[in-house]
């Protein structure tokens, strides 16, 4: 540890908070230090979301120590060493210095250590091997802070040996360099992961899903998908990836309009699949129900999406569609409109969609009945007809006008 590190992150908000001040008093002076993401987002600038600590306390010893001080512990992992403490609706998730016994490309036996530097070689990248005393105090026992200086993802060790431990570090690697990386990945790294890339097999669905969407959701997730398509790994993880012009329009989109990224209309973008094709995408994947019908409506749904819409127009599919699947048609047609003129255009109609209030109709159940329509089924035809004619009469709100066309459904129809 260079002089120039001591107590470099000592201003950080998020350490001097009451609670992180708490949990590290607790664990004692000495024995618990910030790692992983806290520390590398914060020499980065970037905002610090969840907070990690390492100690060298055993489990048990941890427990002990928050609960005296009036901390909730949630055992978590307990038997990897890891256990969450919940203070001030803020959670900590804390883990035991630890070295891998045995691992078998998803999993690890762990033994607990008080080896800092053994603890920080069992990592998987040197950007997330930094760590942080509560005095802001920063530790880089792997060279860490060189390869976050030059935003680039390194492997900790043998690159081939790190991803043998755990096949997610393939996807994970294509996700911090789309998330921290800067030019082309690490040619040694980005060669093992080729090398490596039949173990992504032994994944569950769930865990290909959650890198995947964090690959998508990145700033640079084009460039990502571009590099996993020429290494061979799309094709193990997402082999319907078919339209990736259009996931790069509609990230450049997002960027330019100053957009929330997201990752499930990203994901919508880049394959072209009908409705079974997208359940056994979900079903692979373990999306969940609304991931899957969200794909399911944007990819099936025949309504005729332009930016040249009429108000009259957009009210009228806003209606039968809905925002949501409104906005993701729109984002879509968008990406594919190769007029760069149009997007005012485009823009308008997502503004629409976020000002939109769903008019009610003006008409009842015991309106119908009234009108001598009977009880069943009939009642809901009807008011389907009734409703059909109001939104193409643009939500007239003329009741006479409405009650008259009740009544030409009603005498049109023989009771």
């Amino acid at each position: 540890m260079s002089e120039a590190n001591k107590g470099e992150l000592k201003l950080a908000t998020w350490i001097r908070d009451a609670a992180t001040v708490k949990i590290m008093q607790a664990l004692g002076e000495g024995e618990a230090r910030f790692v992983g993401g806290c520390v590398r987002n914060a020499l980065l600038g970037e905002p610090v979301v969840d907070i990690d600590i390492a100690t060298a306390l055993k489990p048990e010893e941890v427990i002990a120590r928050l609960e005296k001080a009036g901390v909730q512990v949630i055992p978590t992992g307990i038997d990897h060493g890891t256990v969450t403490a919940v203070t001030d609706g803020r959670h900590f998730e804390i883990t035991t210095l630890r070295v891998d016994v045995e691992t078998d490309g998803r999993r690890a036996d762990v033994a607990f250590t008080g080896d800092w530097l053994e603890d920080a070689k069992r990592r998987d990248f040197t950007m997330n091997a930094l760590y942080a005393d509560s005095d802001g105090t920063v530790h880089d026992p792997l060279g860490g802070r060189e390869d976050l200086k030059a935003r680039r993802v390194r492997f900790i060790g043998d690159a081939s040996e790190r991803i043998k431990e755990d096949y997610l570090r393939i996807l994970r690697f294509f996700r911090f360099h789309a998330q921290y990386g800067k030019g082309e990945p690490d040619a040694e790294g980005l060669k093992a992961c080729a090398a490596q890339k039949d173990g992504l097999s032994q994944l569950s669905g769930e865990r290909v899903r959650m890198e995947l969407l964090k690959i998508l959701g990145a700033d640079n997730a084009p460039a990502a998908i571009r590099q996993m398509a020429a290494s061979g790994i799309l094709s193990k993880v997402l082999p319907e990836a078919e339209r990736t012009e259009l996931l790069e329009r509609v990230v450049a989109i997002e960027t330019d309009q100053l957009f929330i990224s997201d990752p499930i209309m990203r994901l919508g973008a880049l394959i072209d699949l009908d409705e079974a094709g997208i359940r056994k995408l979900a079903e692979r994947l373990r999306l969940s129900n609304k991931e899957r019908d969200r794909l399911i409506r944007m990819h099936t749904d025949q309504t005729k999406i332009v930016s040249y819409m009429s108000m009259r127009e957009m009210r009228r599919a806003l209606y039968w569609m809905g925002p949501e699947l409104f906005k993701d048609r729109v984002m879509l047609g968008w990406a594919a409109d190769k007029k760069l003129a149009n997007s005012v255009q485009w823009r308008a109609l997502l503004a629409m969609a976020d000002s939109w209030e769903k008019p009610q109709l003006p008409l009842t159940g015991q309106m119908v009945r009234s009108a001598g329509v009977p009880d069943g089924p009939e009642i809901g035809r009807v008011m389907r007809e009734v409703e059909e004619w109001w939104v193409d009469a643009d939500f007239i709100e003329d009741e006479f006008s409405i009650i008259e066309r009740l009544k030409a459904v009603v005498q049109a129809t023989v009771y």
